[in-house]
């Protein structure tokens, strides 16, 4: 049984990932310093492979102890989106950046095989031209904090990749949706949803500007199929995704809408930092990747907890990163 450290487990794509984890008979243990709570965990201590540490990365202590045994580590734990890092910036380069370098070279000392980080499309910032895909061999424009501690952790992987035993892998997340135990709505199909459902209301600024999407589910099956591969992956980064999966903001907002019916108001917008369609061939091509769920399966998802109520207050500021 390969044993799996999960750090920030109990965040959204984290308690997505422990589940499917534990489904496949890994043994997975979390550290989490549950800033958000641990409701998102609570079914799990009936696993019996399932183990739990409340901690934070910046204690070398607690990134020593996690590690102890440890075969794999995916490394999630982060202060996540570019208001979350402005807004709280000394404890975002302490986290995604300091913490991490740390994390990284005592699972190497440690024996870790495997070292999985998470990290976004947001580094592209913005394409050179409106026709353009980018892909893993395109520049790099960070425009925020957040995209620039993701881009620099990646440089650090890549500049281990020929002194390193230990296969470390980064992988550039699209924009993700869909539900999760630790449900967010500061995502754009998430919070676009939820506002439709409650207040058959959106303003949209700039619809014309793109992102690509991607279902949690997706991005943890991706996160899987670079654990189990048996090839090298040594330094490697793949973004992860579908190319089909390239929106506009308008587009994403009518899909909303042609699912849950109300008003949209369109304001307009000719700049954005961050506009960007990215091309998947890589993790296609190399690693089988395939999308299970599209963004109307997470807008049909979110609008029927929604519909629930078991969701007391969705704008409740638990449900958002800042």
């Amino acid at each position: 049984m390969k044993k799996i450290l999960v750090t920030g487990g109990a965040g959204y794509i984290g308690s997505v990932l422990t589940r499917k984890l534990l489904e496949m008979n890994y043994y997975v243990r979390v550290i989490d310093s549950l800033k958000w709570g641990g409701e998102s965990l609570y079914d799990l201590f009936s696993y019996k492979n399932f183990d739990f540490l409340k901690g934070d990365l910046r204690s070398k202590y607690d990134i020593e102890k996690s590690l102890e045994e440890i075969d794999y580590v995916v490394h999630l734990a982060a202060i996540v989106g570019d208001p979350a890092c402005k807004k709280f910036s000394d404890e975002a380069t302490q986290t995604n950046w300091e913490s991490s370098v740390n994390l990284f070279e005592i699972a190497e000392k440690m024996g870790v095989k495997k070292f999985i980080f998470s990290s976004t499309c947001s580094n592209y910032g913005k394409m050179s031209a409106d026709d353009n895909f980018v892909n893993e061999n395109s520049p790099l424009n960070p425009v925020s904090l957040y995209a620039e501690l993701k881009v620099k952790f990646e440089d650090f992987i890549i500049n281990k990749r020929n002194d390193s035993k230990m296969s470390s892998t980064a992988l550039r997340f699209s924009t993700v949706y869909g539900f999760s135990p630790r449900i967010r709505f500061d995502l754009t199909v998430n919070e676009f949803t939820r506002n439709m459902f409650l207040e058959n209301f959106q303003e949209i600024w700039g619809k014309q500007f793109w992102r690509p999407y991607s279902h949690v589910n997706d991005l943890c099956n991706a996160t899987i199929l670079c654990l189990e591969n048996n090839n090298d992956l040594r330094g490697e980064i793949f973004g992860v995704g579908s190319t089909d999966q390239n929106f506009q903001k308008g587009e994403i907002i009518e899909r909303v809408n042609s699912i849950i019916p109300g008003n949209i108001k369109y304001v307009e917008k000719t700049e954005d930092p961050r506009d960007y369609r990215v091309d998947f061939s890589k993790i296609k091509d190399e690693l089988g990747f395939k999308k299970t769920k599209s963004i109307n399966d997470g807008i049909l998802e979110i609008k029927k907890v929604l519909q629930s109520g078991v969701i007391l207050d969705p704008y409740d500021k638990k449900f958002r990163n800042i």
